[in-house]
Formats: C-alpha cells, sequence, structure tokens
C-alpha cells in the first residue's frame, strides 16, 4: 500500500492522493488534527476508553454534537504504518450493519489516527470479563443475537465483499456493542484482502492467543477458514463466560476448549453455560450453539463450516445435514507460548515473539496434525509478506 496519506498538523488538509477504495461509508471524512485533539479534550486520560500494543482509543465529540472513537497509534514505524493503512482501507471498503466502519482519518508527520463512531456500550469483552460484567446485562436472547450477529458481519466480509476479506484478528474485544447491544466488528488492522481464485495466504502469524487457528499458528497458512476457528472460540466465550485462556492455581494455563471438552463428551450442555446466566437459556439453542461452536474449531480447516453455514445453523437452518459435534478436539499451546504474559487480558502473538526464536510454530502441540495445505491445492494459493 506504500506510504499513506499527509494531513491534519493543520487546518490545511491534503489527503496525500490515498483514498480508501470502494463502497464503504459515505459519510467518512478527513479530520484535522486539532478537531480531534479538541474533540478529547487534548487526548485527557478522562477520555481514554482503552489501551493496547497499538496505542490508544479515546471518545470524542466533536462540534456538531456527534460522539466518536479516536484510535490514536502510538508508534510510528513501518509496521504501524501499514497496520493503519490496512485499517483504513478495509474500513473505506465495508459496509454492513455488523461492521464498524469508517467514520474518518487523519495523518500527518508523525500521527496516524482513526475515527469510528463511539459504541456507547464498548466491547464484548467489557460485558463478559471487564467492567461490565457483574452487571449481568448480556441475558441469553442478547447472547444468542450478539453470536448471530457477529457471524452475520463476516458472511459479509468472506462471502459479499470484493476482494473478500479474513479479518485475522477475532476476539471479544473487537466485537463493539451499540445502545441497542447489537454487535459490530472492528479492528481490522490485521486483515488481509484476499484476490479472487485464491483459496489461503502464507503470512507471518498475527491475531491473539487462544483464538489462533492451528494451521495458522503452526505453519501461517491463513484462510477464511481461519476466521471460523476464531469464531468458534469467540462464540464458546460467548456461551460460556469463560475466558480462551484461563489461568489456573499453580500457573497452569488452560484452553476453553480443553475445559469444555469433557463436559461435550458427556453432553452436560447446562454444566457449559456462564453461571451468571442462572440457567436462564433456551436448551435447544445452547445445545445447537454449542454443536456450532465445536464444528468450528475442528483441527482441520476443511472440515469447518463457512460463516454462511454457521449462521444457518445458529437460525436453525441446516441444508446440508451436519452432525452434531459431540467432541471437541483440544488444541494445546505449549508452555513457550503461554508463558507470555502480558499486562493486558489479551495475549497477543507478532514480531516480537517471532524474534525470540520460537515463535508460535514451536510452542503448539497436535498430535499428528498435518498441513492441510502440503499435499493438495484447493484453487490457487498466494505468500504474502
Amino acid at each position: 500500500m506504500g506510504s499513506v496519506l499527509s494531513c491534519c498538523e493543520d487546518e490545511k488538509v491534503d489527503a496525500g492522493g490515498f483514498t480508501p477504495s470502494g463502497g464503504g461509508s459515505s459519510t467518512w471524512r478527513i479530520f484535522t488534527y486539532k478537531e480531534l485533539h479538541t474533540a478529547t479534550s487534548g487526548f485527557s486520560e478522562e477520555n481514554k476508553l482503552g489501551e493496547g500494543g497499538f496505542g490508544s482509543v479515546y471518545w470524542g465529540k466533536t462540534t456538531d454534537g456527534l460522539q466518536i472513537a479516536v484510535k490514536k497509534l502510538k508508534a510510528m514505524n513501518s509496521k504501524a504504518e501499514m497496520e493503519f493503512a490496512v485499517e483504513v482501507e478495509v474500513l473505506g471498503r465495508v459496509r454492513h450493519k455488523n461492521l464498524l466502519g469508517l467514520r474518518g482519518y487523519c495523518a500527518g508527520a508523525d500521527q496516524r489516527l482513526i475515527v469510528y463512531d463511539y459504541m456507547p456500550n464498548l466491547s464484548l469483552l467489557s460485558h463478559l470479563h471487564g467492567q461490565f460484567s457483574n452487571e449481568v446485562q448480556l441475558d441469553w436472547k442478547r447472547r444468542i443475537s450478539i453470536a448471530i450477529g457477529s457471524a452475520e458481519g463476516l458472511v459479509y466480509l468472506h462471502h459479499e465483499v470484493t476482494p473478500h476479506i479474513i479479518h485475522r484478528d477475532i476476539k471479544a474485544s473487537n466485537v463493539l456493542l451499540n445502545s441497542d447491544f447489537e454487535p459490530l466488528v472492528a479492528d481490522f488492522g490485521f486483515a488481509k484482502l484476499i484476490p479472487d481464485g485464491v483459496s489461503h495466504m502464507t503470512t507471518r502469524v498475527k491475531g491473539t492467543l487462544g483464538y489462533l487457528a492451528p494451521e495458522y499458528a503452526m505453519w501461517g497458512k491463513v484462510s477464511e477458514s481461519c476466521d471460523v476457528y476464531s469464531y468458534g472460540i469467540l462464540l464458546l466465550e460467548i456461551l460460556t463466560g469463560r475466558k480462551p485462556i484461563e489461568k489456573l492455581p499453580g500457573g497452569v494455563k488452560r484452553t476453553i476448549t480443553e475445559w469444555a471438552e469433557p463436559y461435550i463428551l458427556k453432553g452436560k450442555f447446562k454444566d457449559l453455560l456462564d453461571p451468571k446466566l442462572k440457567g436462564n437459556c433456551d436448551e435447544n439453542q445452547l445445545k445447537q450453539a454449542i454443536n456450532v461452536a465445536a464444528l468450528c474449531v475442528q483441527s482441520e480447516p476443511e472440515r469447518r463450516p463457512n460463516m454462511k453455514e454457521v449462521v444457518n445453523l445458529l437460525r436453525g437452518f441446516d441444508p446440508k445435514g451436519h452432525a452434531r459435534q459431540m467432541r471437541i478436539e483440544s488444541i494445546k499451546y505449549g508452555e513457550d507460548l503461554m508463558n507470555q504474559d502480558q499486562a493486558s487480558s489479551d495475549e497477543e502473538v507478532g514480531d516480537e515473539d517471532e524474534s525470540k526464536g520460537y515463535g508460535v510454530f514451536g510452542a503448539m502441540e497436535v498430535q499428528r496434525m498435518h498441513d492441510p495445505y502440503a499435499h493438495h491445492t484447493v484453487r490457487k494459493t498466494a505468500t504474502y509478506g
């Protein structure tokens, strides 16, 4: 995508020849740095919504009364530049009720900022594990609605927009909730655009520990099916209220699939339900949703459903007659990777880990698992750095 944008240090706006492609939101625009500085009260701590490896997100209000969320990138290096460019490019393409669209951006000599609509109910993570978790605002009906809406957003990315888009970082903190608790999938900094005729790419591993599909974590093979796997973990998280990786007494860590597997084998679906719901759920929906999650997290990507099939299954429509998946094939992360604690609740895998020499490949333990793309070709493949 090359060098991106030039604007926003003063009132003069210059887009630097860069314009997001496709038919995205027609309301996005270029903001000046002064506008965003004013809107966020000088990027004050009181306005900060969250912080991650990328930088910080601030609440703001424009002079015309629009509430916004402003992502302010921390460092201006080639990695940050590329993630900024990718996110703005992807956001400029997408338009769907379950995807967080682009409100605007600002890019100057040493600043990169992305502007979104503010989501008053913050993220799914904040309700499952964070500041709102004790309020139990997510009843069963809302959880199923969030699960289906998030899946429909991925259907759009995988099947409806051209070129197709792989998100690569599906997780609870990247599902935002509007005032009606409708989900919007967000944060496209790791996204990949898939050219027509390409089945998968080989790329450097990005994403969050606990959500990574095994073929991606081990070999860097990324496809739409990687998002399906991550979605399966997210669905388990929504149903159970448990984190993808939890820390047990003594420092031992356990994945959500390891925890869920014995309950699924014994058919004890109600025991999987988030205790905060106090048993209040539609048991048939619960069984079907657990079945969908189990299908999504199968170790071999060709055995997973696509996101269209996921939505149909969650809605109770199964034209292909998917057999109920009574077993989850637990993927275990090796000690090297599991020991990489980060200050945040998300454990991200990226360049820093690779530079230490072990990365994800050496830390993944999957018995007798083969590279699903090594011995056969499904359409064309592409290799991207």
